[in-house]
């Protein structure tokens, strides 16, 4: 391939949108095209990227055991309303009409289209399990898009679905999907952690995300030296050494507190520490009011609580309705006096509190001395909280829980019969008895990895390239094109290497060697080979290998058999 009629656009300037390495570098090294906000055209060199990552991801899942297929990605609407997603989706299906006023959506996922195909024609035990999978164009109307292909509207994902007659069988495909994603990962040359996760809109109590670890990464992960991981949705811990606590009165007692509305208003005005208070948090679930209890020193973690109510839908009460609730103005909710059909849920690191500072649910009071169980009675105990660095570690119990970032690249997850139960998908087992199948879901964002690939491997220069990702596996850069010195060798050189079986990019550009060599690097091929007059009258050849920014003289009619080395290790 000739730089020269090749469709790779390089920019010295970083686009003023961007905002993390990879969308900087993506854009910049010509691999991609904004098209509108979250929407992205892959650009021939771009494209080489993603179907390496597609190669992969395709060779590790039909090592498998799973079956490729292809699925609509216009879905009727008919679908969602069966299994209820319609609404948990909510503002992210993107939705539209056809010419008979028939509602659709584009599919931002494909449980209910892989449920339907499943009833259909899988009707007895000796048919399961199935394992089907696609790599196919998702869509999701994302608030805000950002990151580049981290956050987008539209994007690639690979996506799979396991049919299964019992748990046992459940349980076995889960794991092995879980390695061959550990596989996947390893080969696309990424340092990744698997981690528990929060479902979302998917659904299913055990699940897991794959993270590759990248300083900008938009997800968070909590780790204990012990092994335990989780993102930030999911991790809990035993909370870290508290403060001071309140003292538990004979009753509540009633504080004047003019004016003080937020946690640091209140301690100051007491002189207490944080941890001696605890939040009173109103949301409104399904037409019902929630009080969530936690620390005062920690926030609420809205997934926790979404998890806890079986709503991802709930919203905090506006002050009108606060105030209806309470009768007292914002910020002087409290546990004690609610309403009785206010559902009240409390973390569970509450259980070590001796007494609390809650607000007193009258204007500009608080109560002090309340003692959880004599004052109030929490309806349920769950995790609501965020988790904080320092944190004793729950699954070990004395570990303290560090924070990493990462990109998350694939999630896995046991269904159990949430889709098949709703949508009627049914098999006979050996005594024809009628079962909802028992269902896996596993994704894969292919073209996130293209992303958290440069995440993971950049520097100052530009793109790093893992050798099994990279558009080209060599740099062939003549100096001088305009004489016949370096080019001949170096038309040579590329003929001979293509000829091996090498993807090889000929810089026959007429350009000064100072934006040849920049354009490389920020490219991020893993080889690139320099032919100068300087060198080739000794009959030599630079070869500059990008991952160690390193630069070595060989002789030239040995590139070949060290281009071939270097993929083979």
């Amino acid at each position: 391939m000739r730089w020269s009629k090749y469709y790779l656009p390089t920019f010295k300037e970083t686009p003023s949108d961007a905002e993390i390495p990879s969308h900087k570098l993506m854009l910049r090294a010509g691999l991609i095209k904004q098209l509108t906000a979250g929407v992205y055209s892959f650009l021939p060199a771009g494209f080489r990227v993603l179907k390496n990552v597609e190669k992969i991801v395709r060779e590790e899942m039909d090592r498998a055991g799973c079956q490729e297929v292809m699925m609509p990605i216009l879905h009727p609407g008919e679908l969602y309303e069966e299994t209820g997603r319609l609404e948990n989706f909510g503002p992210l299906l993107f939705k539209l009409k056809d010419r008979r006023d028939r509602f659709f959506a584009l599919g931002p996922t494909h449980e209910e289209v892989v449920t339907d195909i499943g009833r259909a024609n899988l009707k007895s035990y000796r048919q399961l399990p199935q394992c089907l999978y696609q790599i196919q164009v998702k869509f999701r109307d994302e608030f805000r898009p950002r990151f580049g292909l981290i956050r987008a509207r539209e994007f690639i994902m690979k996506d799979a679905y396991s049919f299964h007659a019992n748990q046992e069988s459940m349980d076995e495909t889960y794991e092995r999907m879980g390695e061959a994603y550990t596989r996947i990962l390893e080969r696309c040359g990424l340092d990744s952690l698997r981690v528990e996760a929060e479902s979302g809109a998917i659904g299913g109590d055990v699940n897991h995300e794959f993270i590759v670890l990248a300083e900008e990464g938009e997800s968070a992960i909590f780790r204990c030296p012990c092994g335990y991981a989780a993102n930030d949705e999911r991790a809990e811990s035993l909370g870290a050494k508290l403060g001071e606590l309140e003292p538990v009165s004979d009753k509540p007692e009633k504080v004047d507190t003019p004016a003080k509305t937020t946690i640091d208003d209140v301690t100051g005005f007491l002189g207490v520490g944080a941890s001696r208070l605890v939040k009173t948090l109103l949301y409104k679930s399904q037409d019902r009011v929630v009080a969530a209890l936690v620390p005062g020193e920690r926030q609420l973690n809205e997934a926790k609580l979404a998890q806890a109510l079986g709503d991802p839908f709930a919203e905090l009460l506006g002050d009108d309705e606060i105030e209806r609730v309470t009768g007292a103005r914002v910020g002087y909710a409290g546990p004690v006096g609610l309403p009785k059909d206010v559902r009240v849920i409390a973390d569970p690191l509450l259980k070590d509190y001796d007494g609390m500072i809650v607000g007193a649910n009258a204007t500009d009071a608080h109560l002090r001395g309340v003692k959880m169980g004599r004052d109030f009675e929490p309806d349920e105990i769950a995790p609501l909280s965020e988790v904080l660095a320092g944190d004793t570690c729950k699954a070990c119990g004395k570990g303290k829980l560090y924070i990493q970032r990462g990109v998350e690249l694939g999630h896995i997850f046991k269904l159990d019969t949430k889709y098949s139960a709703s949508m009627n998908a049914t098999y006979l087992d050996s005594k024809g008895v009628e079962h909802a199948f028992i269902m896996g879901c596993y994704g894969f964002g292919v073209s996130r990895a293209v992303a958290a690939a440069i995440e993971q491997h950049h520097d100052d220069k530009g793109i790093v390239w893992p050798k099994s990702l990279t558009p080209f596996h060599v740099i062939v850069l003549p100096i001088n094109t305009a004489g016949f010195s370096a080019v001949e060798p170096a038309e040579k050189l590329h003929e001979d290497l293509s000829a091996a079986g090498f993807d090889v990019l000929l810089d026959d550009r007429d350009l000064r060697p100072g934006p040849k060599f920049m354009d490389s690097e920020l490219l991020g091929v893993p080889l690139r080979i320099t032919l100068g007059e300087r060198n080739l009258k000794d009959g030599n050849a630079e070869v500059y290998y990008r991952a160690e920014d390193r630069k070595d003289l060989i002789p030239l009619d040995s590139v070949l058999d060290l281009v071939t080395s270097f993929y083979q290790d």
